[in-house]
């Protein structure tokens, strides 16, 4: 007798599936299905480089769409100007110091890398019980529901730009054990629908998201469906048009500039801005309150002025502007 079965992830926890020896098949195919994946990550990076990352080594780097960001002058590895070899350089020691895009991968911290960092205002947020959870995505896990600020600051404070991963059940189990819920353990894909709605499920309802410039119409769907969510903006350079601005601002909470001249003329009714070269503005009350508590929580020397947004500083912003 020939048993043909054929596994899917959902197949394999599908509680229909009764007959403990089915059960164990599935479970069985679905883990080597994992096996079999190839071990490839895919970043956006600093200056909109494409690169792409292999069995823990960096095998592709492409050409860099802006050449200077005053944030990338501060990382632990700098990159400036940015430069194909530079951004490499960053990226591998990002895999040496902290294990990204590898099993190895530290999911926690506590350091604050900016004052205004779309994690470090989730993690200020998730302290304060202005927000019940945050749905963002990791590296080796991919879409991933988090309430607490050292997994929020671990694993999004220290990568951005994620385009694809793929699963490691080690990086998986330390996210579990530090309170994340990991949304597709098999394949690790980035969902935000699929977290919103399992955050809503677990009942939070104060819940932030992050989601990228280009996903306005995704943007627009979380704020239909999920209207108390806390939309955040982020890597935005690469909005491309004055319409895709508008719409991505009129429905969110918090906006990124990056280094998209769209977005920033599209941000001339924020509440409050933080920061000059790579600035955040507030669009809404919800988002002036937890950049003010941000404010709150450093002990950094602080100017407050009152003058009219948004605020530039051509020396000190990215070049060139997309």
């Amino acid at each position: 007798m020939i048993i043909r079965i054929r596994a899917t992830p959902r197949a394999a926890s599908n509680s229909k599936y009764r007959d403990p020896f089915i059960g164990f098949m599935l479970m069985w195919m679905s883990y080597l299905s994992i096996g079999k994946m190839t071990d490839e990550h895919i970043i956006e990076a600093v200056g909109m480089t494409k690169v792409v990352i292999r069995d823990g080594k960096v095998v592709e780097v492409g050409e860099p769409g802006i050449h200077f960001c005053p944030l990338a002058k501060r990382f632990a590895m700098p990159v400036d100007p940015i430069t194909k070899e530079a951004v490499q350089k960053n990226i591998e020691f990002r895999i040496r110091k902290f294990g990204m895009c590898t099993k190895d991968r530290e999911v926690l911290d506590k350091e604050s890398f900016v004052l205004f960092g779309a994690s470090e205002l989730m993690s200020t947020g998730l302290k304060t019980k202005t927000l019940d959870a945050a749905v963002i995505c990791s590296d080796g896990a991919g879409s991933v529901i988090v309430r607490s600020p050292e997994l929020v600051q671990g694993l999004g404070g220290r990568m951005s730009g994620l385009v694809s991963t793929t699963p490691y059940p080690e990086v998986i189990r330390k996210i579990e054990e530090a309170g994340g819920i990991v949304i597709d353990k098999t394949s690790a894909g980035m969902d935000v629908l699929a977290g919103m709605e399992r955050a809503k499920k677990e009942g939070w309802t104060k819940i932030a998201v992050t989601v990228s410039g280009s996903q306005h119409e995704l943007a627009e769907l979380i704020r239909e469906n999920y209207p108390e969510s806390i939309i955040i903006a982020v890597h935005t350079s690469g909005v491309k048009s004055a319409d895709n601005a508008e719409r991505l601002v009129s429905v969110s909470d918090l906006v990124f500039a990056c280094a998209s001249k769209y977005v920033r003329a599209a941000v001339s009714k924020a509440l409050i801005q933080g920061g000059i070269g790579v600035p955040v503005y507030a669009m809404t009350p919800i988002g002036k309150k937890l950049v003010l508590e941000r404010l709150n929580d450093t002990d950094q020397q602080i100017l407050v002025k009152n003058t009219k947004l948004p605020v530039e500083d051509m020396g000190k912003q990215p070049d060139p502007l997309m």
